[in-house]
């Protein structure tokens, strides 16, 4: 599955992905009253309107970036109608021909991790039949609990040409109280780094690893540590834009290739109307904002990474 990322990445010259991560306040309100009135004020209705707003967005960007990253956090808060939209989010995404990167942050042990693993990027027997559970490509992956934990994740993705991103430095302000700590003088995101580098030498593509690692733009030090450590690991990329992550401070996580990360910017692209940069287009317009956030975030990324 990394081959054909890579392949989306260079034949679009974007390495950007779109986080649908949708709060019902990010919702326009014509499409809020659209749902409640089909629904009512109820979970069902608040699982339609996020469903209506992906589905907008989706069909403004989806011939200008490789991939999607939806967290599924966003859409289980609605309970069962939430996941329901959340599986029609990714097919419809998958019909669009995007990469779906499923931010699920799953992590456990023995068959409760391979459950995961097939449920999210395998399929699942049931008699004579097998099914795929959700339609992602990729998956987050907590590695807190060591390769007991992540190789069910590696089985499945050898046995279904499904990736996974690993957990290794998070963008996040206290990732610090773990991740940084020292174990006989090297930093622990470094320590689960060379456990990444192992896990991928096992599920290779051409040229990048099935096993990429997730390393966020707010600390930009760290990842130019880690992208010499990490030569055929991809990197996702959270924290741009609105988390603070700059452009400029993120070629060091690219490669000479210009390939080897993905930059991640979620509200900055699906709330874009609600930016004063963007507001000309108004909230009936919302889908065109986050167009034009896409073009603008390519456009800034790229220039950066020409210029180093």
């Amino acid at each position: 599955m990394i081959n054909t990322l890579v392949e989306k990445i260079s034949n679009l010259n974007a390495p950007v992905v779109v986080g649908l991560d949708p709060m019902l306040s990010y919702v326009p309100e014509h499409i809020k009253k659209a749902a409640f009135e089909q629904y009512g004020e109820t979970l069902e209705g608040a699982a339609e309107a996020v469903w209506q707003f992906n589905k907008g967005i989706v069909d403004a960007v989806c011939d200008l970036i490789p991939a999607v990253k939806p967290q599924i956090a966003m859409y289980e808060q609605f309970g069962i109608p939430g996941l329901s939209a959340f599986e029609k989010t990714c097919a419809y995404c998958k019909e669009k021909g995007l990469v779906v990167i499923g931010d699920v942050k799953r992590g456990d042990i023995g068959s409760t991790s391979a459950a995961y693993a097939v449920g999210h990027i395998g399929k699942v027997q049931v008699g004579s039949n097998t099914y795929s559970g959700f339609s992602e490509d990729f998956v987050t992956v907590n590695p807190y609990l060591g390769t007991d934990g992540v190789k069910p994740f590696v089985d499945v993705c050898k046995e279904n040409n499904k990736g996974i991103f690993v957990l290794v430095k998070t963008s996040n302000p206290s990732s610090g109280e773990f991740q940084d700590q020292l174990v006989d003088g090297v930093p622990l995101y470094e320590l689960v780094a060379k456990k990444v580098v192992e896990w991928g030498e096992e599920c290779m593509g051409n040229t990048y690893s099935n096993v990429g690692c997730v390393v966020g733009a707010t600390y930009p030090e760290m990842g130019r540590v880690l992208r010499k450590m990490m030569p055929k690991t991809y990197i996702l990329v959270p924290g741009y834009g609105a988390q603070g992550g700059k452009a400029e401070d993120l070629v060091h996580y690219f490669n000479a290739d210009g390939l080897g990360a993905i930059v991640n910017s979620s509200r900055g692209i699906i709330a874009a109307y609600k930016q004063d940069k963007y507001e000309k287009f108004g909230a009936e317009n919302y889908a065109d904002a986050s167009r034009q956030a896409v073009v603008d975030m390519i456009q800034d990324i790229t220039g950066a990474i020409a210029k180093r």
